[in-house]
């Protein structure tokens, strides 16, 4: 029975690429010389940390310009809604989500029940497994995920007869 798997992935690659680019670009701009700025990457975390909050924001759009170079999805991060303010340093921190969380897979579901299609689908751990009779149902399935309102960067993947 065909079926694929429908997963939300960052690549850890990209991401530390984009990370590394903003980080560098950072350094060579003229309005942060002699301006305390980094961008930091632990794990799935990113920790923006200058001396304004006006700076805080240009950093955060230079970071969202970087990773829409590289293919990852800012949709499906968490964001803090004011930064923190400590000493004379503004820090921001910005997560990257990694899986489908249990709401967002009720979600998925909820949507292919809803359309009708002849497909099944239910949740393996971190991910939805969808199968269907015919290879079609499944492409149909996609390509209404594709056009769905979901907030998360999804991919297909595991694709099979």
């Amino acid at each position: 029975m065909p079926s694929f798997d429908v997963v939300s992935e960052i690549d850890d690659v990209e991401l530390r690429n984009a990370v590394d680019n903003a980080a560098r670009e950072l350094s060579t701009r003229f309005d942060f010389r002699g301006v305390e700025a980094k961008i930091e990457l632990k794990e799935y975390t990113v920790t923006l940390t200058t001396e304004s909050d006006f700076q805080l924001n240009q950093m955060l759009e230079l970071l969202r310009n970087h990773c829409s170079k590289r293919g990852i999805s800012m949709a499906g991060v968490d964001m803090e809604d004011e930064p923190v303010h400590s000493g004379k340093n503004y820090s921001y921190h910005v997560v990257f989500k990694q899986g489908l969380e249990q709401p967002e897979a009720k979600k998925i579901i909820k949507k292919l029940k809803d359309a009708k299609l002849k497909v099944q689908a239910q949740i393996q751990g971190e991910k939805v497994r969808v199968t269907g009779k015919k290879r079609d149902d499944l492409q149909e399935a996609i390509a209404l995920l594709k056009g769905s309102d979901i907030e998360l960067p999804l991919q297909y993947e595991n694709f099979r007869d």
